[in-house]
């Protein structure tokens, strides 16, 4: 897998073993485009996989990043991977349920990229919606086969956009006033 854009395109990252499914660098190219400028914000990655999502937005600016994956199979390639990055990004290995419990910060940018047999997006997102997981003008994305569908309001998040990928879409969620 190689990072799309910022001041690590090009980069080669290796893919961990387990179950993966990466993010296919088009839908990512496309997310990190709506997205823009990411200077000096702080990103969510969660269900990280390699942590490509993080090392994209470490590329592209972000200052404050925060990883979540279980999966303890990919526990060394990610700390490999992330090792290119510009900027810390901080390493959580444990259940993204128990993060969203336990962690308090809020985010700019939150990214949820569940495994696709996984049948719990629209309680993860409420959770996220409970916790208060996003800033006023933040954005939470979540990535998902297109069989599944979710309702346009979840807790205080309403869908603002959702983009097809092939069999993939991806939904941004943004805080109601």
């Amino acid at each position: 897998m190689r990072i799309t854009g910022g001041t690590l395109c090009g980069r080669i990252i290796k893919c961990p073993d387990g179950i993966i499914r990466p993010a296919m660098d088009r839908m990512r190219e496309s997310l990190f485009s709506i997205l823009g400028d990411l200077t000096g914000k702080s990103f969510l990655d969660m269900f990280a996989g390699s942590g490509i999502l993080s090392l994209e937005a470490a590329s592209r600016g972000a200052t404050k990043i925060d990883l979540v994956e279980k999966d303890k199979l990919k526990v060394s390639t990610i700390l490999e991977n992330v090792s290119i990055s510009p900027v810390k990004i901080n390493c959580h290995f444990m259940a993204v349920e128990l993060y969203i419990k336990r962690n308090k910060e809020q985010y700019d940018v939150v990214f949820l990229d569940p495994p696709f047999p996984y049948k719990y997006h629209q309680d993860l997102i409420l959770r996220c919606s409970d916790t208060g997981k996003l800033k006023n003008d933040g954005v939470l994305l979540i990535h998902r086969p297109s069989e599944r569908h979710l309702d346009e309001r979840i807790g205080n998040y309403v869908r603002t956009d959702e983009r097809v990928y092939g069999r993939s879409i991806l939904d941004f969620y943004r805080p109601v006033e």
